[in-house]
């Protein structure tokens, strides 16, 4: 899909917009990006933090030669191929957003919604061409992880769109994955969320406290689930028999920790705003201060290319 140059307008400059302006730059060097945001020093803003995203030890002057600002909306997008939105959680802006860009975008253009939960079924609801619109939803930070959720709004969004947009996403080396239905938080966050739940409630239980399960979690599931997920590492747990074998064996213990889960999760009134939330809160900032995302990020990029290697 990779055009000899290829242009991508960016609407929004948050943290997920300079994380996705850095992925294009650093991993599709035909592309030229135009930033489009309401910030007043948008520039100055663009230059102090970006240069954070990119890579430390390259020069960083071939990347930002390939950057542009745009303080309207229909100058940013008229020439794009691609026009990737990562604006306000708020499902009216992005209905108005998506009918201006639609107005002023070229017909071929690819249009791409960052939202972590809104579908593009209504977020296209004032487009007169809402076959064109999808849901590309990174897990956070786009340009270290390679997951991207693709998810088409049900009979609506047109097939070629949605293959133009995984081809577009492979050639740069990343992990696009079709989400079939529209559900809330998509995948990735629900299942990080589920865990974060089950987290939450053994704290708050007094299982363990917040960095014992940070240990735990680092020291087990993390290190399995980045070469096998849940259904292929308990698949192999069955032996010759798979899954069915497991279940078989494993299925009564499998069980009874489900039921526990759901008892307390309801005990401890585990919802968001509940009375274990400041103590565990609390926990997490005694245990971790401020984090330090630099070597965070670090790290992962090193696991990610341990595993890619092997």
């Amino acid at each position: 899909m990779q055009d000899p140059s290829i242009e991508i307008a960016l609407i929004g400059a948050g943290t997920i917009g300079l994380s996705f302006a850095a992925l294009h730059l650093t991993q599709n060097p035909n592309c030229t990006i135009t930033i489009h945001d309401t910030r007043p020093d948008l520039q100055t803003y663009i230059q102090r933090h970006l240069p954070t995203y990119l890579p430390e030890n390259a020069n960083q002057e071939p990347y930002l030669a390939r950057l542009s600002f745009a303080n309207e909306l229909p100058t940013a997008v008229k020439n794009a191929q691609i026009v990737q939105e990562q604006g306000p959680e708020n499902l009216e802006f992005k209905v108005a957003i998506w009918a201006e860009i639609e107005r002023h975008a070229r017909e071929d253009a690819l249009f791409w919604s960052s939202t972590s939960g809104i579908p593009a079924s209504a977020q296209s609801r004032e487009m007169q061409d809402p076959t064109r619109l999808l849901v590309v939803h990174p897990y956070n930070p786009p340009h270290i992880m390679p997951l991207l959720e693709v998810v088409p709004a049900p009979q609506q969004t047109a097939e070629a769109v949605v293959e133009n947009t995984l081809e577009y996403w492979r050639e740069l080396g990343r992990t696009p994955v079709v989400v079939k239905k529209e559900c809330t938080g998509f995948v990735a966050n629900r299942l990080a969320f589920a865990l974060f739940r089950e987290a939450c409630s053994l704290v708050a239980s007094g299982v363990v406290d917040v960095k014992e399960l940070d240990e735990i979690v680092q020291a087990s599931m993390g290190p399995r689930w980045t070469v096998a997920g849940p259904f292929k590492s308990y698949h192999a747990g069955g032996g010759e028999g798979g899954l069915t074998s497991f279940m078989e064996k494993i299925g009564g213990t499998v069980k009874n920790c489900w039921d526990a889960s759901k008892e307390d999760v309801t005990a401890n009134d585990v919802s968001v705003g509940g009375k274990w939330q400041e103590d565990v809160c609390k926990q997490a900032d005694e245990a971790y201060g401020v984090v330090d995302t630099a070597e965070r990020d670090m790290k992962t990029r090193k696991v990610l290319s341990a595993v890619a290697d092997s």
